[in-house]
């Protein structure tokens, strides 16, 4: 039995629901990096950051590949960076949305229903 396009979209959405699972795709979109550096960047223990990079890799977001003794992230592909732009892109235009409200509340300029 196949699943719903509009629940695989909310297991995805849910998958990256993780403050971070979206600090690691928000580096990698920098291009690759190894483990070290990431947690030089991310306020996790190790355990923690290896939990959430198990679960972006695998989802088949991120990839990795081992050179020596380190093991390096990347982002599986260009859409990805996409979706986090597109997600600060909302974000900006949502707060610049409140900020607005606030100022004109502040202004007195909405009337009180």
């Amino acid at each position: 039995m196949s699943v719903p396009l509009y629940q695989a979209k909310a297991e995805f959405i849910r998958m990256l629901g993780h403050p971070v699972r979206i600090r690691v795709l928000e580096l990698l979109q920098g291009g690759p990096m190894p483990v070290r550096a990431l947690l030089a960047e991310i306020e996790v223990e190790a355990s923690g950051l290896s939990q959430q990079l198990a679960v972006l890799r695998r989802s088949g977001i991120v990839t990795s590949r081992r050179a020596g003794a380190t093991v390096v992230y990347a982002l599986a592909g260009g859409d990805v960076a996409d979706l986090m732009q597109a997600a600060r892109r909302i974000l900006t235009e949502m707060l610049a949305g409140r900020n607005e409200l606030l100022a004109e509340l502040r202004e007195g300029g909405v009337a009180a229903s």
